[in-house]
This record gives C-alpha cells, structure tokens and sequence, in this order.
C-alpha cells in the first residue's frame, strides 16, 4: 500500500520541476511585457520580435556550429572508449574509463575554469574553437555511456561467427557492428547535441565575445524590454529540447531492442 505522504512527496516534487517550464509558454504568449499575474491576453508580437533580431540569428548560428562540431567529436570518441572498455582488457583501465567519465562529477564551473587557464597559457586564443573543445569535454563521457550500454548488448557470438567466416577485424566492425550500435550512436549524438546547445558556462568562460546562444540569452535578461521575446526563445528550446530527447530514448530502446539487451532505464 502506497504511504499518502510519499504520494504528496512526489506530486510537490513534479510541480516544482515542471511548473517553471509550464509557465513559460504561458508568458511567452502574453499580452504584457510584465511577467506577471493575470495574463492580459494572447499575441504573436514577442515571436515576432524574436524573429527579426539579427544578433540573435548570428548567435543561432554560432551555436548550431559548435554543437554540430562538438556532437560528431564526442560520438566519435564516445565509440572508441565504448568499444575499447567492452572489447579489451588492457592496464589501468578503470582509472582510464573513470578519468573519461570525471567531467560527469566535475561542477562545470571548475571544468570552465581550469580550460581558461590551461588554454591560455599554452597561447590559445579565445574562438569558437576552444568553445568546441570544451564542449567534447562536457559531452563526452555522456556519449561514452549510452554507447558502453550498446556495445554491452551486443552478442560476441555475431562477432566471432564473423572472424570465423573470413572478415577482418575492420569489416567486421563495419559490416556487423556498427549497424548492430547504429541507433546507440544516434542517441549519443542528439544528446551530445542537446547538452552543447544549453550549455553556458564553459561558452561563457572559453568564448571570445561572438554572439552564443545560451550566452545571449543570459544576457538579455538584463534587459526588461527583451524578456519577453527570450521567454519566446525559451518556448522554442523546450520544445526542441524534448523532441531530442524524445527521439534519442526512442532510438536508444531500439537499439536494445535489436542488440536482444535488457532495458535498465533511459532518459524517459
């Protein structure tokens, strides 16, 4: 029998998770440029002004570059520590995986900070670049475990029949599993995407003044007059947000599914 008192719990617990981003729509569509109680009526207007800001499209633009740039990066890398931690066994490779997965733990602020310093004392200057690096940094470990959990569905018979049959190891990586991981990798890389579109304080500590998403966004609440228009914004990230991650747990439970895994939980 369920306790009333874990029930109230968990509802109280919903409500302060999800009304914030409840009532972001709602104020998004107001008629007033004053957040506030009642709601004065429903227009387009703060869309519009979203629409036609200029600096907002270069900083759009900045952005989709660095998540495109860093997602490939850490899918990529999340592949080779996936296959190499399920495949091998070689020395010290605890530490290693538990080095590749520290960021996970790190506060990002320290993770930001620690980049700035060693980046410009080698003489890197500030770009878009360095934003990227710091971004494989963050979302790295992320695409190295859902990845980890789609290698470890996979059945090592498939794999030796292969070797078996005549294919090399590279054939057999190509022809055999990776259509076998495929959905895996999907989902690491639209999670990796989703985590470098968000993320601020590493673009704010290794970005060099050019127009970032996140860094825009946080700087226009400086003004009141361009609130609503960012609550806008916000409406659109969301909804984007959740058909990301929508069709990266789909993909991730297919990938399961085909591998014959079991399913221990996802990201919904």
């Amino acid at each position: 029998m369920k306790s009333p008192s874990l029930r109230i719990y968990a509802i109280a617990y919903l409500v302060f998770l999800y009304a914030p981003i409840i009532l972001l729509p709602l104020f998004a569509f107001n008629d007033s440029k004053v957040v506030q109680f009642p709601l004065k009526g429903v227009t387009l207007e703060w869309f519009r002004q979203m629409a036609g800001d200029a600096q907002l499209g270069i900083a759009v633009k900045n952005s989709l570059i660095i998540a495109l740039s860093s997602s490939i990066l850490s899918t990529t890398l999340g592949i080779f520590a996936a296959r190499a931690s399920t495949r091998f066994r070689f020395p010290a490779k605890g530490a290693l995986m538990g080095l590749i997965m520290l960021p996970m733990v790190l506060p990002e602020i320290i993770v930001a900070m620690s980049l700035l310093i060693v980046l410009l004392a080698i003489g890197v200057k500030l770009s878009l670049f360095t934003i990227i690096l710091g971004h494989v940094l963050v979302c790295t470990p992320f695409a190295t475990a859902i990845l980890t959990s789609a290698f470890q569905s996979l059945d090592k018979s498939l794999e030796e029949a292969a070797y078996d049959l005549g294919e090399t190891p590279l054939s057999t990586f190509r022809l055999i599993i990776l259509p076998l991981v495929l959905p895996g990798i999907i989902s690491a890389f639209l999670i990796c995407f989703t985590i470098s579109i968000d993320e601020f304080i590493v673009s704010n500590f290794l970005g060099s003044g050019e127009a970032i998403l996140s860094v825009y966004i946080f700087g226009q609440f400086r003004f009141p007059a361009k609130v609503p228009s960012m609550l806008a914004l916000g409406t659109i990230l969301v909804l984007i947000s959740i058909c990301l991650l929508t069709i990266a747990e789909y993909f991730r439970r297919r990938g399961i599914a085909k591998t014959g895994g079991k399913d221990t939980g996802g990201f919904l």
